[in-house]
């Protein structure tokens, strides 16, 4: 086993290069700065010029240098500009982390055939169009490692809102890990996917009083997670602690998918 990184070095990412969609609040900002604080240099894709530049700033002021990149991932000409200009701007690319989503609670028969299109275009055909653009980059450099976004929705039905779309499209993003996982496994490139809980971001109302009963309640540990507590996981998924580790959906959920 001589060569292998032994102890904490395992989980170091000096010197890798490391993109992040969606990076500019939530889950993706602390994926940013995880991967940051473990020595990766990072760019991150948002929508929002300005919701970027203010992401670099705070960035910034926690010690972390990020490059901040507006695009569309829906759009297929923004996702290849997007992907080339962090692996030109990083001088190359080796990590990918898939985090952009959207999602809405409504019930199936009031879901407009808009919504539908908008949840799956980004949250599956996204990670699709930036996985193949990034691949090619990862290809080159030897190989790397992909992590995708998912959802403990993509393994029960939440309650009590309705959001079948969503629920279906992280199911679709659990099996399109394990597929790229399975293809690119001989070209060095290890694909994983995390399967959060409920964790308190923008698209998660966790303080909401009327659904403590079943968000937090029903979970073992009786508590929601912070994007914070779910980075280390990413960062290890990118390591070369996790080496072996391919086409796996790592669930942190505080216990809720247990019952």
């Amino acid at each position: 086993m001589s060569g292998y990184p032994r102890g904490l070095s395992a989980f170091s990412l000096e010197g890798k290069k490391a993109l992040v969609t969606g990076g500019n609040r939530g889950l993706g900002y602390a994926f940013t700065q995880a991967l940051a604080d473990s020595g990766a240099t990072v760019a991150f894709v948002g929508r929002g010029g300005e919701a970027n530049e203010a992401a670099v700033g705070r960035l910034a002021s926690a010690g972390v240098r990020a490059y901040g990149i507006s695009a569309d991932l829906t759009v297929d000409d923004d996702v290849d500009r997007a992907v080339d200009r962090a692996a030109e701007a990083l001088g190359g690319l080796d990590i990918v982390v898939n985090n952009a989503g959207v999602c809405f609670h409504n019930p199936a028969t009031d879901a407009t055939d808009e919504q539908w299109h908008e949840v799956f275009d980004l949250n599956v055909r996204a990670v699709w169009k930036v996985s193949l653009a990034a691949g090619r980059h990862l290809r080159e450099a030897g190989g790397g490692a992909i992590v995708n976004i998912g959802s403990i929705s993509g393994l029960i039905v939440n309650r009590p809102q309705a959001q079948a779309p969503y629920n279906a499209s992280k199911a679709a993003v659990h099996q399109l890990t394990k597929s790229l996982a399975a293809e690119w496994a001989p070209y060095n490139i290890r694909v994983n996917a995390v399967a959060p809980g409920y964790v308190k971001t923008e698209m998660a109302p966790v303080d909401r009083p009327e659904l403590r009963r079943m968000w937090i309640e029903d979970a073992p540990q009786q508590r929601y997670a912070m994007p914070e507590e779910i980075a280390p996981t990413v960062v290890y998924l990118c390591s070369p602690a996790a080496a072996f580790v391919t086409g796996s959906v790592l669930v942190i959920d505080g216990g809720y998918t247990v019952y």
